[in-house]
């Protein structure tokens, strides 16, 4: 157990008018770098290890930015959030930022650095669902769930076939390898299993991006991770438009839990921006259900696929010009 104070970064984004980066300061949590084995006791033992933590409250935050310096406080759970709008220009690509947190006295705590992603001018954004959209998960069957999560690792938990292919095809779509389109990873799992969901995407070769995700959880709620928050991932998602009100949207997710129900109002309200939703159907029971939702877009020329494999989807985007055959 590490009983000192302690600070996560995650990814921040946005560009030069509306910055933003999200983290935690913890007073304490267990060590939990990240084994990779196929030994199942080892792996319950690392998943549990990330539910194993004590946020630190209230505490105050400084944030160091290209010479800017901004505070702030933690909230109730240790989760802080700067927004601000940079001093200067700021280039595209992955800058560096330094977060301290300090005591009462202003002597610092802990420090730890993070990044932004900063996209260059692109067409498209891509907003994608993690779990049973891009990750097998089970989401919809708790234990099944929980087996996926308890039993592998983050190099050995399975991504469905082709969809490496097509995020990839996606993130060059009408733009160049050294400018790629910016992915955007909202899941209701829990900031928990942050590093974890990293790491697997990057091992199985989808494309970097920020990740953006539930409110942390202690290990009593360990049985309970990914089943609540999807009110907080309908704002998770707004907030992303409303940083990047001249960008086209492409969302991505499925269907075993609430995904369609909050893309399709958000593409109600905001049409001009949504270029097309894809919904993956995990479950043929809603398959119907979902197909409805889709077509009430149809008179707002938001284009819909309901997919049941990554192949189907990929065919839809070369139709429609979104990628190149």
């Amino acid at each position: 157990m590490n009983k000192s104070v302690s600070i996560k970064i995650y990814h921040g984004y946005g560009h030069t008018h509306n910055l933003v980066v999200y983290g935690h300061v913890f007073k304490y949590k267990a060590n939990s770098d990240q084994v990779y084995s196929d030994n199942l006791f080892v792996n319950i033992s690392h998943l549990l290890k990330l539910f194993i933590l004590k946020p630190f409250a209230f505490v105050a935050v400084r944030l160091q930015f290209f010479g800017q310096t901004i505070y702030n406080k933690t909230e109730a759970d240790g989760f802080f959030k700067f927004e601000w709008e940079a001093e200067k220009d700021v280039a595209a690509g992955w800058h560096s930022v330094k977060i301290d947190a300090l005591d009462e006295h202003g002597e610092v705590l802990s420090s730890g650095e993070g990044k932004i992603f900063v996209p260059h001018i692109t067409q498209y954004a891509f907003i994608s669902d993690v779990d049973d959209t891009v990750m097998i998960s089970h989401s919809a069957t708790i234990w099944r769930r929980m087996r996926e999560l308890f039993i592998k690792n983050p190099r050995t938990r399975k991504t469905f076939p082709n969809a490496a292919s097509h995020y990839q095809q996606l993130a060059l779509a009408h733009t160049t390898f050294e400018q790629p389109n910016p992915f955007f990873y909202v899941s209701s799992s829990e900031w928990n299993l942050y590093d974890y969901l990293v790491e697997t995407f990057k091992y199985n070769k989808l494309p970097d991006g920020a990740f953006l995700l539930n409110t942390l959880k202690r290990w009593k709620d360990l049985i309970k991770t990914g089943k609540t928050g999807h009110e907080g991932k309908l704002l998770r998602v707004m907030r992303i438009l409303d940083a990047f009100p001249n960008q086209k949207f492409v969302f991505f997710g499925d269907n075993s839990q609430q995904d369609p129900a909050i893309y399709t109002s958000i593409a109600e309200k905001y049409p001009k921006n949504i270029e097309a939703i894809y919904i993956r159907n995990i479950r043929r029971e809603r398959e119907v259900e979902t197909a409805i939702l889709l077509e009430k877009l149809k008179p707002l020329n938001v284009q819909t696929c309901l997919f049941n494999n990554s192949l189907e989807a990929i065919q839809h985007s070369i139709t429609i010009g979104l990628i190149k055959a």
